[in-house]
């Protein structure tokens, strides 16, 4: 595959994920996962000491499914807006079918009365599969640089 059409599709990928979540389209944003998918968020200290405890780890699409319905209907919290910054991804290897890609975020979230705040920052670490003619996350590890989250993180990073 071309490398600048392969960067292109996952810039495109990037792009499209964080325009669904920003507007709440959380239906859709399990769509961009394979069946098989892994979503981890975990703090940049656990994750360097390869530490398996992770804020939220969800395994498959039936744990997608549950945390739309909990997003949408179920956790209690003060409703906010989000805003993602993403970098261009970096691709690190393609093998196997498999893309290994790898982008800095940061996230702003605002409330109707409160100023706006940087709630998270760190970087994805994912791993890409072709599904027909689009990109997939077949596993994407949210790794935050803090060691502490404000509140809770309810909607995805």
């Amino acid at each position: 595959m071309d490398d600048v059409k392969l960067q292109l599709e996952v810039q495109n990928l990037y792009s499209d994920y964080v325009f669904c979540v920003d507007n709440t389209k959380f239906e859709k944003w399990r769509g961009f996962f394979t069946d098989d998918c892994v979503y981890r968020i975990v703090s940049r200290e656990n994750f360097d000491a390869q530490n398996p405890m992770s804020t939220l780890k969800l395994e498959g699409q039936a744990m997608m499914i549950d945390r739309v319905h909990g997003m949408n209907d179920t956790i209690m919290h003060v409703p906010y807006y989000q805003r993602h910054i993403v970098s261009p991804p970096r691709i690190h290897r393609v093998e196997n079918n498999m893309i290994h890609a790898e982008a800095n975020y940061v996230v702003v979230r605002s409330r109707d009365d409160t100023f706006s705040e940087v709630f998270n920052t760190g970087r994805y670490l994912d791993v890409l599969v072709k599904a027909g003619e689009t990109l997939k996350i077949k596993e994407r590890v949210c790794v935050f640089d803090g060691d502490l989250v404000p509140n809770s993180i309810v909607y995805p990073l």
